[in-house]
């Protein structure tokens, strides 16, 4: 089960330097949206993930692959690749953000990611304010919908 809180953060108000922590290259593509089943690239690391219904908590299932397993499958997906650099920087209580810099097509676009061990510790939850509006429940700030439309309406004003 992955319980997770999305927010919308402005790139300018992360009171940090994000570069001097760790990150992921993660390129990820859609074999299909419905049901939701993901091929994604991490580093070196290839993974095929299948994710049930839900917003704040869902399930998900993860397969490792091999390169030439990845880039297989690649070729029959749809949608538009997400491409982001996920840097993964330490909160308290053994919690971690997930700040995520999109490039490509969703340039502009950063989120700040949590996962939970519990709906109860998701609730509990007090951002700091520079994480942003929670859009935990947006679905146009779904990774899907992102592969699919792109970049949410209200951001291309």
């Amino acid at each position: 089960m992955e319980i997770e809180r999305k927010f919308l953060t402005k790139s300018e108000e992360i009171p940090f330097d994000i570069t001097a922590y760790p990150y992921l290259d993660i390129s990820q593509s859609y074999l299909s949206f419905s049901p939701t089943i993901r091929l994604r690239k991490s580093n070196e690391d290839y993974i095929l993930t299948v994710k049930g219904k839900g917003h704040l908590a869902r399930e998900e299932f993860e397969l490792p692959l091999s390169r030439r397993e990845y880039e297989t499958l690649l070729l029959k997906t749809e949608g538009n690749t997400v491409r982001k650099k996920r840097y993964l920087v330490p909160l308290p209580e053994g919690l971690t953000a997930e700040i995520d810099i999109y490039g490509g097509e969703l340039m502009g676009l950063v989120t700040t990611e949590v996962e939970f061990s519990s709906l109860q510790a998701a609730a509990d939850f007090c951002p700091p304010l520079w994480f942003g509006r929670d859009v935990s429940r947006e679905k146009a700030y779904k990774n899907t919908a992102l592969a699919q439309y792109g970049l949410p309406k209200e951001l291309l004003k």
